[in-house]
């Protein structure tokens, strides 16, 4: 392309003055200068400025907590801003959140594994990283308990379809974005199957859910691993945080038992056989073997599973498995539940701001999908940079209950 600002000069236009040898002398003087400076001030404000996000390995990893974020595609620190949608600004939001009379509250829906919906929302309102300017969010967080109010009869099926219909139809940013920079949790098996029109209305957006092989018998599982999140799933807080604990561990020299289990039955003799065995043995600090065969695992890109873990095949459950457990030396053993005790934390739902926990995990899995422009197929930009719909409406006079596919 060519620029009217930057025309051609004829030769001779102006005077080249001589290069002496004075002036090579003093523009090597000037080159070495700057660039011991640059790297004098490059270290001075890195030890004074340094914080647990911004600590870099020679391989190009940020370390948090005891786990190290790689700097490519996540980035050196933490730096994004989320907007929590409140309860009163979005009618709808408190029928997903207390049920339709509003009687269901918080403390009931903290039990079970759907308590991770009321952790997260919880955490991210009091987070550094919260923002309550939309126009400069990275990332907007909707907040609902469909799963917990569903169980204790605050909505049916049919009202929370209805219901996360209307609540996305009063939200702009979502219709700007096509839903990419909304954020949802679906804490149990079912996913995001328990909005029935997921894959009509949410199909794009951030689903963070702690099972991505789970359809509950669905022929589509709703979880994608390009946008979305496997995070941890709700645990009692004593069980994981340092400190007195729920449960303490017995050495294993004074351990009677070989293995227990945990998970549901669903109707499979193997299953029903493990669970009745582990209704007579409390859980202990063990090895976690993994049963399942597509499961997916979180933080899988700086956690190796391999060293705190035993995955065996689903179809191979039998003698075999329990003589290929008691084949493990206790030293083993041991060691791998060392390296499980150094990642521990990151399944503790706490503050964004503690050194590691979830919720940092998060953060940085989330900081990972932010983009520096969003549009859909429903949105459109002028010359000066202003969003448009496609009646050519200016974004800022959008009208709620603005249009959904």
């Amino acid at each position: 392309m060519a620029s009217t600002g930057n025309k051609l000069r004829p030769p001779g236009a102006h005077h080249q003055p001589l290069c002496t040898r004075s002036h090579q002398i003093g523009s090597l003087f000037v080159v070495v200068s700057t660039f011991f400076l640059t790297r004098l001030f490059d270290q001075s404000f890195t030890s004074c400025n340094l914080s647990v996000d911004q600590v870099r390995t020679s391989q190009g990893l940020v370390q948090v907590g005891p786990q190290s974020w790689p700097v490519r595609g996540y980035g050196s620190q933490l730096s994004l801003k989320i907007y929590v949608y409140d309860v009163e600004e979005i009618d709808g939001l408190k029928a997903l959140m207390y049920g339709r009379d509003g009687k269901i509250t918080e403390d009931a829906c903290l039990k079970g594994q759907w308590g991770t919906q009321v952790k997260i929302h919880k955490l991210l309102q009091k987070s550094r990283y919260r923002t309550r300017k939309k126009e400069e969010a990275d990332l907007f967080f909707v907040p609902s308990y469909a799963k917990c109010v569903r169980v204790m009869g605050g909505l049916n099926d049919k009202e929370i379809n209805q219901t996360y219909v209307k609540v996305i139809s009063q939200m702009p940013y979502f219709r700007l974005s096509g839903g990419r920079n909304h954020i949802f949790v679906f804490p149990s098996g079912a996913g995001a199957h328990l909005f029935k029109s997921w894959a009509t209305y949410i199909n794009r957006s951030i689903i963070l859910t702690p099972e991505g092989d789970r359809t509950d018998k669905r022929d589509t599982s709703a979880f994608n691993t390009w946008k979305d999140i496997i995070i941890p799933g709700n645990v009692d807080d004593g069980m994981t945080k340092a400190g007195a604990t729920v449960v303490q561990p017995l050495p294993l020299s004074k351990r009677k038992y070989l293995a227990n289990y945990l998970g549901r039955a669903q109707g499979k003799a193997g299953r029903l056989k493990l669970i009745e065995l582990a209704t007579q043995f409390p859980n202990k600090e063990c090895v976690p073997v993994i049963l399942s065969d597509q499961a997916e695992l979180p933080f899988q890109n700086v956690i190796d599973y391999s060293q705190i873990s035993i995955k065996w095949p689903s179809t191979r459950i039998g003698p075999q498995l329990l003589q290929y457990l008691e084949s493990i030396s206790d030293e083993e053993i041991e060691a791998i539940i060392a390296r499980g005790r150094q990642v521990r934390c990151l399944w503790v739902y706490d503050s964004d701001s503690a050194p590691c926990s979830a919720m940092r995990g998060i953060m940085w899995e989330l900081q990972r999908k932010v983009r520096q422009f969003h549009q859909s197929a429903e949105t459109f930009w002028l010359h000066n940079g202003s969003i448009i719909n496609r009646n050519l409406i200016e974004f800022s006079k959008w009208e709620i209950p603005v249009p959904l596919p």
